[in-house]
């Protein structure tokens, strides 16, 4: 199973674009959008090519191969212009006996987990920072953020395939990576 993992498009046309591109050339199973597809957020700069109709557009044509789970920045009114399911607050995903708890990280997240097993792992946005922390045998990750990264940390994603977890720039250089064992 390869799946890819982004989140926080918030919006922009311009960074969606390359993550739609970064999908066609990686050829997963499935994408996993991890919420605040469409909107900036009032505590957010307006990103470069905001125009979230265009990226309603954009992931409508891909509906049947996304998962998304609810940010906070998505609403009941971004559901009515998507055609697949974003209210839900997380997703479970089994991957090499492991449970993925997949959800925006607004809600549960490091500081608040949901019950896992050692082993397990945690994958949130939320934070627009990408993270590889493991705690009593868990793990916490975070693809960081398509369009509006922080600390300056590059705009991008993860793919999760059998050897394990790669974080990578929209433009598909990998820039971390982390062996499942």
């Amino acid at each position: 199973m390869r799946l890819m993992i982004a989140s926080d498009l918030h919006g922009s046309d311009t960074h969606s674009a390359k993550l739609i591109g970064a999908f066609e050339r990686e050829a997963p199973e499935r994408l996993i959008l991890l919420g605040d597809l469409l909107y900036h957020g009032p505590r957010n700069d307006l990103p470069e090519g905001y125009d979230p109709r265009k990226v309603f557009e954009r992931l409508n044509l891909l509906a049947g191969r996304l998962l998304a789970v609810r940010g906070n920045c998505d609403s009941e009114v971004d559901q009515m212009v998507l055609d697949f399911p974003i209210m839900a607050d997380y997703a479970l995903v089994y991957h090499a006996g492991r449970e993925i708890f997949l959800t925006h990280g607004h809600l549960l997240g490091p500081d608040n987990p949901p019950q896992l097993r050692p082993g397990d792992a945690l994958i949130s946005g939320h934070t627009h920072v990408p993270t590889w922390d493991e705690r009593v045998g868990i793990w916490y990750l975070n693809p960081g953020s398509v369009s509006l990264p922080k600390q300056d940390t590059p705009h991008g994603y993860m793919v999760l395939d059998d050897a394990g977890f790669t974080w990578k720039t929209l433009d598909g250089a990998p820039y971390h990576a982390l062996a499942l064992s």
